[in-house]
C-alpha cells in the first residue's frame, strides 16, 4: 500500500470537520505534504463523487455527502488501494517440487483473503468515526 489512502483519508475528515472549500495548498499544509500530491489524490476522489471542485481564486475542494455516510473501504477503492499483497514471491513455478512450484500461488491467496478482510473492517469505519474519534473530549 501506497500512502495515497493516508493523504485521502486525512483530506476527507478534515474537509467533512471544516465544511468549508479548503484548497490544496490548505489541505496539504493540515496533511504535512504537498499540494501537488494532494491535488492527485483528491482527483481521484472527485471521480468517485466523495468531493466537490470549485474553480477560481476561492476554489478548492468540499467533501460531497455525508461523513457517516461515507466508510473508508469507499476511499480505498476510489484509490484502487490493495492492503496486502506481495512485493516478491519464493519458490518457481517451473520447478517439479509441488512447495516450490505451489507456494507463491498459495501466499498470493493468503494476501488476497488479508486484503479482503481489511477492506471489510474499513465498511465498518466511516470518516465520521475517525472525526468524532479526533475530538472526543476535545470539546
Amino acid at each position: 500500500m501506497n500512502s495515497d489512502f493516508t493523504v485521502a483519508v486525512h483530506a476527507l475528515v478534515c474537509l467533512a470537520h471544516s465544511g468549508k472549500v479548503l484548497s490544496s495548498e490548505e489541505l496539504a499544509e493540515n496533511i504535512c505534504t504537498n499540494p501537488a500530491r494532494v491535488r492527485k489524490v483528491t482527483a481521484k476522489l472527485k471521480k468517485a463523487g466523495l468531493l466537490e471542485t470549485k474553480e477560481g481564486s476561492e476554489g478548492g475542494c468540499r467533501f460531497a455527502g455525508e461523513a457517516a455516510g461515507t466508510d473508508l473501504a469507499r476511499v480505498a477503492a476510489a484509490l484502487d488501494v490493495t492492503f496486502v499483497e506481495a512485493a516478491w514471491h519464493s519458490g518457481n513455478r517451473e520447478k517439479d517440487c509441488p512447495i516450490c512450484a505451489g507456494m507463491a500461488g498459495l501466499m498470493d491467496g493468503l494476501f488476497a483473503d488479508l486484503d479482503q478482510l481489511c477492506k471489510q473492517r474499513l465498511s465498518q469505519i466511516s470518516i465520521a468515526d475517525l472525526d468524532r474519534r479526533l475530538f472526543a473530549g476535545a470539546e
